[in-house]
C-alpha cells in the first residue's frame, strides 16, 4: 500500500483538433483510413487476456459502402461466455486490491495513449464502422473517451476523500469496496466514447467488467480494447464478448455473479433486463445495480422571441448531426406561427442543401445510417408519415441503399401534435415540426411534456428571459439535460453530465461522480480507542 495521499489535479476538456488542410491532424487520419480500410482483421475474443477464437463469425462492414468488409469477428458461444464470468471472478479480488491509484494510472496512461499515438485509430475506425464524419468521430472516440477516462479517475479520488466525523476515542472510516461480483456493459454502436464509459468506470473503482459490444460497433471497439490493454489494465478486469445479444445477455443475466448492469441501447432491451433480473432477484449474491440510459424523442421548443438564425442552426444540427443516430437528438420541434413564416423557407432551403455522402469525402456533412435493420425501420417511419393525412413531408424523404445506407435528412410538418411522427422514437435523420399558435405558449409547452414517455433531452429557444423560467418550470422532468438556447446534443464531460428519467433511463449521469457510486457498495468501519470495561449505564446509579 501506499505511503502517501495521491491527488489527481482537476483535468481540462480534451482540445478538439481542427483537421483543417494542411494540418498533421488531417495527413495522419487520411493515411490511417486507407491503412484501416486495406487490412480486413480478424478479431478475437479476448478473455482473461488471452485471444480466444470460436471459428463462428460475424462480419464488420462499412455502413457507407456496405459491400466492404473491415473485419471478420469471432462469436462468443455458451462456453465463452462462461469462460468470461470465470475470468472475471479469477481477476476480482487482485483488481480490487489493487491501490486506487494504480487502478487509476491505467485508465489515465490510456487517455494518453488515445489523445496521442492512437487516436487517428480510434478515429478511423469509427469513421469507417460507424459512419461518422470526422468531426463527429474526433468529438467522440478521441475527446469524450478521454474526457470520460480523467474526469471519472478525478471524481474517483473525490469521493474516496469522503469520510465521517470521527469523535474524541473513536475513529470512524469509509471505505468504497467495489461489487461483489462483476459488472454486464452493454454498449452501443453510435458512440465509441460510450463503450469506453461503459466499461471503464466501473472497472476503476475496482470492478471486473464483462463486455458485450454492439455488433455494428466491434470494429473500433477492438481498437478500444487493445488501448485498455496497452495501457497496462490486468487480464480478466474487462472481458470482450462480442455475441449475439440473445444469447450473451439471458445467460448471464441469470448468473449468481451479477452485481451490476451498465446500458447504453433502446428502451424494449433495457425494459427486458430489468424483468429478468427481477424474475431471477433471489439467485444473486446481492441486489444488482442497473444503470440505463435508453431512449429519446428530444425536443427543442420555441418561443416567438428566439432569434431565427440560432433556431434554424439548432434544428439542422440538433436533428442531423450524425444522421439522428444519436440518444440526444433533435426529433420534434414546437415552433411559432409568427416565426415560421420568415423560418420555413430558409430550413428547407438549408436542409436541401447538407452535403450527404462519404465520411471520408470530409466536406459532407450527412453520412450513413448503420446498418440494413436502421434502413427499413426509419423509411418505414418517413413512410407513414407520407401516407398520413395531418403530415406533409417538407423536404428530404428520399433514401438509397444500393451501396451505403443513405437517407436524405427529412422534415416533416404536423398538423396535429400526436401524429406517430411526432411521438415515436425514429433514430435517424427525421425532423417533425409542429406549429402552435403564439397564444398558445404555456398550453403547447404541456403539450410538449406530455407527448412522449421519454425525458433525455430538450431546448429551449427565446431571448425573453420570462419566458424562458416558463418552460424551465413547465419542462422540467421533461429532460434530464435542458438546453437554453443551445441544440440539445453534445454534452462535454465535466460540464453536462448526461442521463434522463422517464422511459429515457436511470438519470445516474454519465459524466459525474453521480454515476460512479452506483459502482460502490460502501462498508463503514468504527474503531474504539478505549472501548469501556464495564456494562453499567450513568442512569443506572
Amino acid at each position: 500500500m501506499s505511503n502517501a495521499i495521491f491527488k489527481l489535479d482537476p483535468p481540462v476538456n480534451e482540445p478538439i483538433l481542427s483537421y483543417a488542410p494542411g494540418t498533421s491532424e488531417r495527413a495522419a487520419i487520411t493515411k490511417r483510413l486507407g491503412e484501416l480500410r486495406s487490412e480486413a482483421i480478424e478479431i478475437p475474443l479476448i478473455i482473461g487476456g488471452e485471444e480466444v477464437r470460436t471459428g463462428q463469425f460475424a462480419e464488420c462492414r462499412v455502413p457507407h459502402d456496405h459491400g466492404h468488409v473491415l473485419a471478420k469477428y469471432h462469436l462468443a458461444g455458451e462456453k465463452e461466455i462462461a469462460q468470461a464470468v470465470t475470468a472475471a471472478e479469477k481477476a476480482a479480488d487482485g483488481w480490487a486490491r489493487m491501490d486506487w491509484s494504480d487502478r487509476l494510472a491505467i485508465f489515465n496512461r490510456a487517455a494518453a495513449i488515445m489523445a496521442g499515438p492512437h487516436r487517428a485509430t480510434l478515429n478511423a475506425a469509427t469513421i469507417l464502422g460507424q459512419s461518422k464524419n470526422l468531426f463527429q468521430a474526433e468529438i467522440d472516440a478521441a475527446c469524450e473517451i478521454i474526457d470520460f477516462l480523467r474526469f471519472n479517475s478525478y471524481f474517483a479520488t473525490q469521493i474516496y476523500q469522503q469520510q465521517p466525523i470521527s469523535e474524541t476515542g473513536v475513529w470512524n472510516q469509509l471505505e468504497y469496496r467495489p461489487l461483489e461480483g462483476f459488472v454486464f456493459a452493454v454498449s452501443p454502436f453510435n458512440f465509441t466514447a460510450i463503450a469506453g464509459n461503459l466499461t471503464s468506470a466501473p472497472a476503476m473503482l475496482g470492478n471486473t467488467v464483462i463486455w458485450k459490444p454492439a455488433s455494428t460497433a466491434v470494429f473500433s471497439n477492438y481498437y478500444l480494447m487493445r488501448v485498455f490493454e496497452a495501457a497496462g489494465l490486468p487480464p480478466g478486469v474487462i472481458n470482450f464478448l462480442p455475441g449475439p445479444g440473445s444469447q450473451v445477455g439471458p445467460r448471464l443475466l441469470r448468473d449468481p455473479g451479477l452485481a451490476g448492469v451498465h446500458f447504453t441501447g433502446s428502451t424494449g432491451v433495457f425494459q427486458s433486463i430489468w424483468q429478468t433480473v427481477g424474475n431471477n432477484i433471489a439467485t444473486y449474491r446481492g441486489y444488482p445495480r442497473l444503470v440505463g440510459e435508453t431512449g429519446g424523442k428530444d425536443f427543442i421548443f420555441v418561443h416567438p422571441s428566439a432569434d431565427t438564425a440560432a433556431t434554424r442552426t439548432a434544428l439542422i444540427r440538433g436533428a442531423f448531426e450524425y444522421q439522428g443516430q444519436k440518444c440526444s437528438a433533435a426529433s420534434r420541434a414546437y415552433l411559432p406561427e409568427s416565426m415560421w413564416a420568415a423560418l420555413k423557407s430558409d430550413l428547407i432551403a438549408s436542409v436541401s442543401e447538407l452535403p450527404m455522402g462519404s465520411p471520408e469525402v470530409f466536406s459532407n456533412f450527412v453520412n450513413a445510417v448503420i446498418d440494413r435493420a436502421a434502413f427499413d425501420s426509419i423509411t418505414t417511419h418517413i413512410d407513414v408519415a407520407r401516407n398520413h393525412p395531418d403530415c406533409e413531408i417538407l423536404v428530404g424523404g428520399g433514401s438509397d441503399a444500393s451501396e451505403g445506407y443513405y437517407i436524405e435528412p427529412t422534415v416533416i410538418l404536423a398538423k396535429k401534435p400526436d401524429v406517430p411522427a411526432m411521438t415515436e422514437e425514429i433514430f435517424g435523420p427525421v425532423l417533425t415540426l409542429y406549429v402552435y399558435p403564439d397564444s398558445d405558449y404555456e398550453a403547447t409547452l404541456r403539450l410538449c411534456d406530455q407527448t412522449s414517455p421519454y425525458a433525455l433531452t430538450g431546448a429551449i429557444f427565446a431571448r425573453d428571459r420570462a419566458a424562458i423560467a416558463t418552460a424551465k418550470a413547465i419542462l422540467v422532468n421533461a429532460a434530464g439535460n435542458f438546453y437554453i438556447n443551445d441544440k440539445p446534443t453534445g454534452a462535454v464531460v465535466g460540464q453536462q453530465p448526461f442521463g434522463g428519467a422517464r422511459a429515457s433511463g436511470t438519470n445516474d449521469k454519465a459524466g459525474s461522480h453521480l454515476n460512479l457510486m452506483r459502482w460502490l457498495s460502501p462498508r463503514t468501519i468504527k474503531e474504539t480507542f478505549v472501548p469501556p470495561q464495564d456494562y453499567r449505564y450513568p442512569f443506572m446509579g
